[in-house]
């Protein structure tokens, strides 16, 4: 049973995201492209993770080092998983 004084320790903050339909959460304010595609279960390997843009903003690939803040006032981030490109094929 909890005690009284645990209701008055503040709750961790969540962070979301959507990768595909699929909802993630997190304590962490932001990720880097790795952390999201790791989060990811059966992530494919050579696949790109593609943040999708908001408003004016175009769709833009995220690199593996790259960090993407999910603070709400950017919404809910929603990423798609990009199959490698073949070229010439």
């Amino acid at each position: 049973m909890a005690k009284p004084e645990d209701d008055d320790k503040p709750k961790p903050k969540t962070y979301f995201f959507f990768v595909g339909h699929d909802r993630y959460e997190t304590d962490q304010r932001s990720l880097t492209g790795a952390q999201i595609k790791a989060k990811v279960p059966d992530w494919q390997a050579g696949y790109g993770l593609m943040l999708e843009g908001a408003g004016d903003e175009a769709d833009r690939l995220i690199a593996d080092d790259e960090s993407v803040s999910l603070d709400k006032d950017h919404g809910p981030r929603r990423f798609t998983p990009v199959p490698p490109a073949t070229f010439g094929a």
